[in-house]
Parts: structure tokens; sequence; C-alpha cells
């Protein structure tokens, strides 16, 4: 599966390891995925989403019925 939160879009970024003799050698820079389920109390279901932890901090302040439809109207999803 990819590394890729489902409701943002994060996903690797590429960059450097800099040695101390200051030799360059690639590496990916991942993000913080948690897999998590959510109960959707409108839909009375439960969903599972692999998000960031950016992501369930926006959850939690917001809820996720809210932040799932800014992400639909914003067209991340």
């Amino acid at each position: 599966m990819s590394r890729i939160c489902d409701l943002t879009g994060k996903a690797a970024l590429k960059g450097n390891n800099v040695s101390h003799s200051n030799v360059k050698t690639k590496r990916k820079f991942y993000p913080n995925l948690q897999t998590k389920r959510f109960y959707i109390p409108e839909e009375d279901r439960w969903i599972t989403l692999k998000v960031s932890t950016s992501a369930l901090k926006t959850i939690n302040k917001n809820g996720i019925t809210a932040v799932i439809n800014k992400f639909i109207q914003k067209g991340s999803i």
C-alpha cells in the first residue's frame, strides 16, 4: 500500500542523507501516517482511513463529517 494520507494527500518527500564527510545519498521523508477507524453517525457506519497526524488533529477539532465534506469540496478526495 502507498504511504499517502487518505484525506490530505500528504506523501513522501525526497531529500539527502548528509554524512560527516558531506557525502550525499538519496533518502525519503515519510509522513507520520496512522490507520484509524472513525464512526460516521449520519451514515451509522465505521470507516477505516490512513491519515496523517495533522489530519487527526483537524478531525479531533472539527469532527469527521465536517473534515470529509471540506476535503470533498476542496477536491482532495
